[in-house]
């Protein structure tokens, strides 16, 4: 050959080669995507795993029921998008419970006698969740409550777990940061109201309260609880302040939490600490719609946006929600309920996917053992399906100004975790009337 047409031939062979090389690339990857969707297109053709819930989306726990379920969807969508569970999708079956204790028992009957669906999930909240058990018990299910507080005290069902982290005595843990930082300061209070609902959670709670008082050595100088309906809370706030106590631990739920902090400001009432647990603060619509009203105030929290408690996989999650709630009309910001909701089908999907079965029974037996990975950190389950460590929150509000969102987005300029120890990011502004007048600048951050 000439030399031109052996630089013909090389050049010809040279560029077939990169062809050859490209569409082979383009094979791998197309190959690769094809492994992915056929994983995910094949898990989709079978029968789905079906969890039944029902969930407060109405009514005044919807707020915090619809937060959750979205987290709970955010979970089902990544699991599925990664193949589903024992190469079957998941899907969520779910019944609005209005809120009503009483629609519970038959949301959970028609789940699982007329749904047929393989496992059940509590939906939001103490009160919602115990009328359920009676059900879940009687066919022998698996049962994750999503902040029921001490529900299995009267069940001891060896089956139910708490994705609460209020540790081996619920009700105690509940509100004992918030009487370990009164009994911090000095000069020390001597007395204590305790105050709630008629109701399953504020009955828990105030009797964790009580035993918290009496550990403290306080008397307690009012113990009585007000009707589910109350609308009206000057009375209620007017007949403690009769009683002058230094320390005021509130059990509410969200509407009478409301109603309580209102009453407190219209009235100009000051103890010298006040909160404890208090349901609905943790509510981005509720901290929006009070404002002010809150500075000062110690409640419980479960998480917040803190360095402290940047758990792995948490920063991701919230931002998918947060994405999605803007354009549902749900909670915003969602740090009450979303790493909780999602953390709760974590370990349901690690049990499944573990002992690779839907059995309920092995799937206790699992939960009993092992220690879960989630968005909220370490799981571990001990007596009564109860966490084996406690982790309640006492946080306190201080240095809010007006009604925007903003402020509350960055949770460190208008919320300071004041224990466990592990997550404290600063200190207690004392008495409630100085945390009341405090600016964002003043609160005292470690």
């Amino acid at each position: 050959m000439s030399s031109f047409t052996y630089s013909v031939f090389f050049a010809n062979f040279k560029s077939r080669l990169t062809t050859i090389s490209a569409v082979f690339a383009v094979a791998v990857l197309v190959g690769a995507g094809w492994t992915m969707s056929a994983r995910a297109a094949d898990s989709s053709t079978k029968s789905p795993i079906k969890m039944g819930l029902g969930m407060s989306l109405t009514g005044p726990l919807a707020a915090n029921g619809k937060s959750a379920l979205l987290a709970m969807q955010i979970w089902a969508s990544d699991v599925n998008a990664k193949g589903g569970l024992l190469g079957r999708p998941v899907k969520l079956v779910y019944y609005d419970n209005q809120s009503n204790a009483s629609t519970v028992p038959g949301i959970y009957t028609k789940l699982l006698d007329v749904d047929k669906v393989d496992l059940v999930i509590s939906g939001y909240a103490t009160n919602m969740i115990a009328p359920a058990m009676p059900i879940v018990i009687g066919h022998g299910k698996v049962f994750i409550s999503l902040f029921g507080l001490a529900v299995n005290t009267q069940f001891h069902y060896p089956k139910y777990f708490s994705m609460l982290p209020t540790g081996p005595n619920a009700e105690e843990s509940f509100t004992k940061g918030f009487f370990d930082i009164a009994m911090q300061q000095n000069p020390k209070p001597q007395t204590v109201a305790i105050v709630g609902a008629n109701a399953d959670f504020s009955d828990h709670c105030m009797t964790g309260a009580l035993a918290n008082a009496k550990a403290a050595g306080l008397k307690v100088s009012y113990d009585e609880t007000y009707p589910p309906r109350t609308t009206d809370y000057t009375p209620v706030v007017r007949a403690i302040q009769a009683t002058n106590p230094d320390l005021l631990a509130i059990c509410s739920y969200p509407l009478d939490s409301v109603g309580m902090v209102r009453a407190l400001n219209e009235i100009g009432y000051t103890p010298k600490m006040v909160g404890g647990g208090m349901v609905g603060l943790q509510s981005t619509s509720v901290q929006t719609d009070l404002g002010p009203a809150l500075n000062g105030i110690v409640d419980y929290n479960f998480w917040l946006p803190e360095k402290t408690m940047n758990f792995p996989g948490v920063t991701k999650l919230m931002q998918e929600y947060q994405a999605k709630a803007a354009s549902e009309g749900i909670d915003p910001l969602g740090y009450y309920m979303a790493p909780w909701g999602y953390a709760d089908m974590q370990v349901l999907g690690q049990a499944i996917t573990v002992t690779k079965s839907l059995d309920d029974t092995k799937l206790a037996d699992y939960i009993h053992r092992a220690t879960f990975d989630t968005v909220v950190g370490d799981v571990k389950f001990g007596a009564d399906g109860e966490w084996a460590q406690s982790r309640v929150l006492q946080v306190q509000f201080h240095g809010i100004s007006g009604h925007g969102l903003d402020q509350f987005r960055n949770a460190n300029s208008v919320e300071t975790i004041l224990t466990p120890a592990q997550y404290k990011t600063g200190n207690a502004i004392y008495p409630y009337s100085a945390g009341k007048n405090a600016t964002q600048n003043a609160a005292a951050h470690s």
